[in-house]
């Protein structure tokens, strides 16, 4: 559907999408015959960002360096959403900020679905999410990104149906305000993708069924009480145990460790030892990495373990700390018109 809107010259619209951390998959062996279905939350601190405006011709450009693979893919999301809607308005979409990419921050869906969003904004089509998922190839495996882009918070899909639909939302809940989370990046490694990604999958043996009904047992009874009653315990001990199962699945994927970065993992295990075992932090890599992360029931306690990561020189060189919250609200939008001045942008179509 069509929504009436008034164009001007200018027209400035920012989208800002922000990042996710990956928990983990259900069952990636489909072995009830639904494979994947994923555990995952958004956080605040990563983001990308981009700006929509009138342009006397199509233009893509990006405001940092080392971000040509960003253009050369956002010039063909433009492309096939002017096919499928028929928009041709010449525009110039600069990429502001750009997540890095293969690192397990969500990148390649948040870019899609936040130039998805400006353009259906930006031409007043009534367009959903999914649909825009599905029109940019996204969501293949795991839905956490596509909801988490609307919503924010902590995640649970089922999978995908067939190759067309992406996954369904099946639990969404707030994290408690109060914790919060060390984000370990590594900018000497990158996680797999593409053909190499379905080539590491193909040859992974296949999760026993009791793996994957001990994930979910644990997902449904320890995970998501433990967030939607602020009981940051059972929480971490369900976590932690649903990464221990992964992380041996995939390892053989890994070079034989449940971390793309040996280096990461070793931060993560001092981490965990400094918090007095699984019921302290919930420790785990977000996808293929090698980015990797630690959920601390307070701000003071990952500052205090942060400093003390700082204090006791275990933070290799490569890696950086950062302490964020989880985001519990989804992408937002800024458009400014020169006619009236900003109007407020409403919530994301789901």
């Amino acid at each position: 559907m069509k929504l009436p809107v008034a164009l001007t010259s200018a027209r400035c619209l920012t989208l800002r999408a922000p990042g996710r951390l990956h928990c983990g998959f259900l069952d990636p062996s489909g072995t009830l015959g639904r494979r994947f279905g994923s555990i995952g939350l958004m956080i605040e601190g990563f983001e990308t960002v981009l700006s929509l405006r009138a342009s006397s011709a199509d233009a893509v450009i990006a405001a940092t360096s080392g971000t040509r693979a960003e253009v050369e893919r956002a010039s063909a999301h433009l492309h096939v959403l002017r096919e499928r809607t028929g928009c041709r308005q010449p525009l110039q979409l600069s990429l502001l900020e750009v997540l890095p990419p293969h690192t397990g921050l969500g990148s390649g869906t948040q870019l899609a679905l936040a130039i998805g969003r400006a353009f259906a904004r930006w031409h007043g089509l009534d367009l959903s999410t999914h649909t825009l998922a599905q029109w940019l190839n996204r969501g293949l495996r795991s839905g956490v990104g596509i909801a988490g882009f609307d919503q924010g918070g902590l995640l649970v899909d089922g999978g995908p149906c067939n190759d067309a639909a992406p996954a369904a939302l099946l639990s969404r809940v707030e994290l408690p305000a109060a914790w919060h989370i060390i984000v370990v990046t590594d900018e000497r490694h990158r996680g797999l993708s593409g053909e190499a990604e379905k080539r590491a999958i193909a040859t992974l043996t296949e999760l026993p069924q009791a793996h994957a009904a001990e994930i979910c047992h644990q997902t449904l009874m320890r995970v998501l009480p433990g967030a939607a009653s602020d009981d940051f315990a059972s929480f971490a001990l369900g976590l932690n145990h649903i990464q221990r199962l992964l992380g041996a699945h995939f390892a053989p994927a890994q070079g034989g460790s449940a971390y793309t970065s040996p280096a990461v993992g070793r931060l993560l295990r001092w981490l965990g030892d400094k918090c007095g075992g699984d019921a302290g932090a919930a420790l785990g890599q977000s996808s293929w990495g090698p980015t990797g992360y630690a959920i601390l029931p307070s701000a003071d306690r990952a500052q205090l373990l942060k400093q003390a990561a700082l204090a006791a020189g275990v933070i290799e060189p490569g890696l950086k700390m950062h302490c964020v919250r989880a985001r519990n609200r989804g992408a937002t939008i800024d458009d400014e018109r020169g006619d009236d001045g900003p109007r407020a942008a409403p919530p994301p179509t789901t």
